[in-house]
Formats: C-alpha cells, sequence, structure tokens
C-alpha cells in the first residue's frame, strides 16, 4: 500500500469513527496504530527518497568527470594526429 493510499485511509477511519459516534478505545486504538505505521512509512520513504537522491548525486558527478575525462582524451588525439601530420 503506497503512503498516500495509506493516509487516507487513516483519514477516513478517524473520520468515519467520529462521526458515527462509536468511536471506542480499541477502534481509536486502531486508527493511532494505523497513523504511527504510515508516519513509519513515510519515514522509510524519505530515508529512501535521500539515499536515491545522493546515489544520483554522486552518478553526475561520475557522469561530469567522465566528460571531461573524454574531451581531455579528444584534445589529447587531436594533438596527436596533427604531431603525426606534421611529421
Amino acid at each position: 500500500m503506497t503512503l498516500k493510499t495509506t493516509l487516507k485511509l487513516t483519514a477516513a477511519a478517524a473520520s468515519m469513527a467520529i462521526l458515527a459516534g462509536c468511536a471506542t478505545n480499541a477502534a481509536l486504538d486502531e486508527v493511532r496504530q494505523t497513523a504511527e505505521s504510515a508516519q513509519a512509512d513515510a519515514a522509510e520513504a524519505r530515508s529512501i527518497a535521500t539515499q536515491a537522491q545522493n546515489t544520483a548525486n554522486q552518478a553526475q558527478r561520475d557522469a561530469q568527470a567522465a566528460l571531461q575525462m573524454s574531451e581531455q582524451n579528444r584534445e589529447e588525439m587531436n594533438r596527436m594526429f596533427q604531431r603525426s601530420m606534421q611529421k
């Protein structure tokens, strides 16, 4: 179940329990547990997103380094070609 779905279900369950006027302690405990579970899921999702962002940032740095190395190699090959043509 996705985080949004869990949060929607939690809100709906809490609303129904309150509106129905039969919000027993057991029902409230269940809603509380569902909300706490949703919060834990959200925290885990945030952590995973942070890790993914860090991985993407590292990949971007690696790609930029590879591009720079490629450009340096191209320049060196051009110099080597020009030297060979001068001989």
